[in-house]
């Protein structure tokens, strides 16, 4: 099994910085790709940016140029430098790991196979 620990949420105002971690621990496991998703009150869990190949990286629209992921070289944490916060930034947010190798997209929720148990973050206006 593979254990994901996400840490660095809390609450910070409008326009601060954060910086999430995700460590990686557990049976050996090759994976493809990490990615960030997060799940507001009453809503889907939605996909904030994905690494993969090494360099590869993705994000969706309402983080880009906000948001950097990033993948230390043990490739065992995943990291996720959140900058110019916004109230709708507002969720519980998850790092997933997939083991499958996708050549066009990670930003489905299917596409991966462990998950952290999440951290949240709180923007405040």
């Amino acid at each position: 099994q593979v254990q994901l620990v996400e840490s660095g949420g809390g609450l910070v105002q409008a326009g601060g910085s954060l910086r999430l971690s995700c460590a990686a621990s557990g049976r050996t496991f090759t994976y493809y790709a990490m990615g960030w998703f997060r799940q507001a009150p009453g809503k889907q869990r939605e996909f904030v940016a994905a690494a993969w190949s090494g360099s590869i990286t993705s994000y969706a629209d309402s983080v880009k140029d906000r948001f950097t992921i990033s993948i230390d070289n043990a490739k065992t944490t995943v990291y996720l430098q959140m900058n110019s916060l916004k109230p709708q930034d507002t969720a519980v947010y998850y790092c997933a790991v997939s083991g499958r190798l996708y050549y066009d997209h990670y930003s489905d929720v299917r596409r991966y196979d462990y998950w952290g148990q999440g951290t949240q973050v709180t923007v405040s206006s």
